[in-house]
């Protein structure tokens, strides 16, 4: 080998040797960052996994379903926004003086006569509008004698209490209520209240949560927190008519239940499902008659009667503008094609309600006409 061919390969080996030496320096540097950075991300993540809420899918629904009827069906009575706006309430009636009185986010519902006065802290206030009290004594649960009404901004009798004829004040003071009462009304106004056929109030949340309607809800959102969405609830969508009117009868009374017990007069006119299956254009495998083509409840009723335009058209218009949708047998109004509402359901004065209600029976309707059963 020469000296220049033997120089070269030195020099060959002594930078191969400084290659690979900065190659294990810099490979050195890349593991210690790397470290260092999965060092800063682990201790950036929580050791759990951040809760699921229904939120956090379904944000959209979840902030609409925030001022939605449903979701007041129980107002807290520590944050109740009428009774703070009309602390000092009272009325006289039947030889019994009654107030209600809010204090420091405390209401306290008081009845007295010439014996005395009898006075209870309210705790559950039924009703986002109208409200009823349900009041607690000596371990017995009682509707409240009086309650309060948005028309008149003050308080009146409860309705179906007309009748009552108290002799004391704790019968002044409200009717007590039933087992069977006491879980209907907290069941249909309250989440978490019942457990079967006993009542859990400590545990409520006043109002209706996801759980109430979508059945499996928290197992669902405790199996998505591990990335399980085998477990969706059941969309009520895919209900037929009948079943949705049945489902929403729970609350709201079906067809079947006033039926059953003999209910008859106005004074069931707030029956939705029950008077809606009274129509005659009602059919149960019809999607256009469901309580859902109207109401969506995430969200509050919407009092425009022009926007229930389209729903009744969507059966009763012109044949050569929607005869592919048109029910069989579906007639057209001769009067007019807006506003059908107005005509077709009409309001009714809720007796003893102080309240107008949409009757759900859609009709001809002529001046004069009875209030059909």
């Amino acid at each position: 080998m020469s000296a220049w061919s033997a120089s070269s390969w030195r020099n060959r080996v002594m930078r191969a040797g400084v290659r690979r030496i900065a190659a294990a320096s810099a490979l050195a540097v890349c593991v210690v960052v790397l470290c260092a950075f999965a060092s800063t991300q682990t201790a950036a993540k929580p050791d759990t996994k951040q809760a699921v809420t229904c939120g956090t899918c379904h944000a959209g629904v979840v902030s609409s379903y925030a001022n939605a009827p449903m979701r007041h069906a129980m107002e807290p009575a520590e944050t109740n926004p009428t009774l703070m706006a009309h602390p000092d309430l009272a009325v006289q009636q039947n030889g019994y003086s009654y107030s209600v009185q809010t204090k420091g986010g405390v209401s306290t519902y008081a009845v007295s006569d010439a014996t005395g006065t009898l006075s209870l802290p309210i705790h559950w206030v039924f009703g986002q509008h109208s409200q009823t009290f349900v009041l607690e004594k000596d371990g017995k649960l009682y509707e409240s004698l009086v309650s309060y009404f948005p028309r008149e901004q003050g308080l009146g009798t409860t309705p179906g209490d007309e009748s009552l004829k108290p002799k004391n004040l704790t019968e002044a003071m409200g009717r007590e209520l039933s087992q069977w009462e006491s879980l209907s009304c907290f069941n249909c106004h309250a989440s978490g209240a019942t457990k079967g056929t006993q009542l859990t109030l400590k545990t409520l949340t006043p109002g209706l949560e996801c759980e109430r309607c979508h059945a499996g809800a928290q197992q669902h959102m405790l199996d998505a927190q591990n990335d399980n969405f085998k477990t969706v609830p059941k969309s009520l969508k895919r209900m037929s008519t009948g079943e949705i009117s049945n489902f929403c009868g729970q609350c709201h009374r079906s067809w079947e239940t006033v039926v059953r017990n003999h209910w008859k007069g106005p004074a069931f006119v707030r029956f939705q499902p029950y008077r809606l299956q009274n129509s005659k254009c009602f059919a149960a495998d019809d999607p256009r008659i469901s309580c859902l083509a109207c109401h969506n409840p995430h969200q509050q009723v919407n009092h425009d009667q022009a926007f229930y335009d389209k729903k009744c058209l969507a059966c009763h218009a012109e044949t050569h503008v929607a005869s592919a949708a048109a029910a069989p047998g579906a007639k057209t109004c001769p009067v007019a094609k807006d506003k059908c509402s107005t005509c077709h359901m009409p309001k009714v004065e809720l007796p003893g309600g102080h309240a107008l209600f949409t009757d759900h029976q859609i009709r001809v309707v002529h001046a004069g006409d009875a209030y059909p059963n």
